[in-house]
């Protein structure tokens, strides 16, 4: 389970054979283990191996469909976050790093010295989405702005903005999408 808080950006060292190696800050390194989840852009991935300069995680064929993660080339900055633990303090909202399906960067404007962004929904995940209720992009945790039919919006702070790796995006991108498992949780319940 993640907050959505990145503590970490990460750069993309090789993608290929289902294996991504990433280079991390030695202090992150550090806290890196074999067999240790680790959140990177919102998937919830194993890592497999480590040495000094960077560890890996690999991924199944249903992680490469549904994210973002085939879209990744060497030096690409990813978010990085360590799951929660009894101590955490929960920050963002309840994230278990399942991505539900990834979303195009329609626009991204400036409003005073955030960054709005809006990005495409699809009909069956929509429902989920409701305004001032909470999303993860990229494993970010943040805030709904706005609804519509297809698309919705989000606010980016300058400090959000500069210490993850939407400093990189620009429209047309696709971003990881994990809607909040809470409504899924009481859709269920109420069939």
């Amino acid at each position: 389970m993640f907050t959505g808080i990145i503590t970490n950006i990460g750069k993309v060292s090789k993608n290929e054979n289902k294996i991504l190696t990433l280079k991390v800050s030695k202090d992150f390194l550090a806290k890196v283990e074999k067999g240790v989840s680790i959140s990177v852009n919102g998937i919830c991935l194993t890592i497999i191996d480590k040495t000094k300069d960077y560890f890996k995680v690999d991924f199944m064929p249903e992680t490469e469909e549904k994210t973002n993660i085939r879209n990744l080339k060497i030096n690409d900055l990813v978010n990085l976050e360590f799951p929660v633990t009894p101590s955490s303090l929960l920050s963002g909202h309840i994230l278990q790093g399942h991505i539900d399906e990834i979303s195009k960067i329609l626009d991204i404007k400036l409003s005073g010295n955030s960054k709005i962004l809006k990005l495409s929904i699809s009909n069956s995940l929509a429902k989920y989405i409701v305004e001032k209720g909470s999303i993860a992009i990229n494993g970010i945790s943040l805030t709904v702005i706005k609804m519509e039919k297809d698309s919705f919006t989000i606010g980016i702070i300058p400090y959000t903005w500069n210490n993850t790796m939407l400093k990189q995006i620009k429209i047309g991108d696709f971003l990881n999408i994990e809607v909040d498992i809470l409504a899924k949780y009481v859709e269920k319940l109420l069939k």
